[in-house]
């Protein structure tokens, strides 16, 4: 097979219009997994063992299982489940398959994160009596979310590259573009490769800018803390 510059040109309006709906999927996606990954986090944090065990199991099984099974479950198998089963738009399926995978694993980033903030802040937290809303949103959050930042972008470009798998249940993405202008034109070299570079121009940029948000951050914690300590930085919620 000989390469051909018109038809890698002639796929270029198809891979980018599926481009920016790979692009909106990966964003609804994340941002699902963002906020059910820390469903999880207070599920597991519920003082009562069995819950806690249902939850471990849960979490340890979409963790094991393979997303792509897990998308063709909810787009074939949920539908001939007795008496709920119910059909899902392709896009709709991606979100729920991908942003429930990725919670799994986003939620132990935030647990991670948690379990970071001194004990002491907490102990302060509740002498000063502060309501819940208040001790998690202006105490714990501010001091645990900033240093999983690297953690939370690394799994962003991770579900980015994830996205293709939509494809097999009709999500009309960058790859499924590719697959329709080849099974047209019987060339496939050029529209994958097409593919395979706007992946790469899209990635390395957004590493470079998460990389970027990391030292600002750090060197925000910095002017917080001009002696670099950990106690020091720990107390700067309390007693700023």
């Amino acid at each position: 097979m000989m390469w051909d510059w018109n038809m890698f040109f002639g796929s270029l309006p198809m891979i980018f219009k599926g481009m920016w709906v790979t692009l909106g999927v990966t964003i609804a996606c994340y941002l699902f997994a963002m906020v059910f990954g820390f469903v999880w986090v207070m599920l597991k944090r519920i003082p009562f063992k069995p819950v806690q065990w249902v939850i471990s199991f849960v979490l340890e099984f979409i963790r094991s299982t393979p997303p792509l099974v897990q998308l063709f479950f909810l787009f074939f198998g949920l539908p001939m489940v007795p008496y709920i089963g119910v059909s899902l738009s392709p896009f709709t399926v991606a979100v729920l398959g991908l942003g429930i995978h990725f919670s799994t694993y986003i939620s132990e980033i935030y647990r991670s994160g948690i379990e970071s903030v001194d004990k002491g802040q907490w102990e302060a937290s509740i002498a000063l009596n502060m309501s819940i809303k208040d001790r998690w949103t202006k105490i714990i959050l501010p001091q645990a979310i900033p240093p999983t930042i690297p953690m939370l972008g690394n799994y962003l470009i991770i579900m980015f590259k994830e996205v293709p798998l939509t494809s097999t249940v009709g999500v009309a993405g960058m790859l499924l573009m590719a697959d329709k202008f080849g099974a047209r034109n019987w060339a496939y070299l050029e529209p994958y490769t097409l593919v395979a570079l706007f992946f790469l121009l899209l990635s390395y940029p957004s590493a470079v800018l998460i990389k970027k948000l990391e030292n600002k951050l750090n060197r925000r914690f910095d002017k917080k803390d001009p002696t670099g300590t950990k106690s020091v930085k720990k107390g700067v919620a309390i007693n700023g």
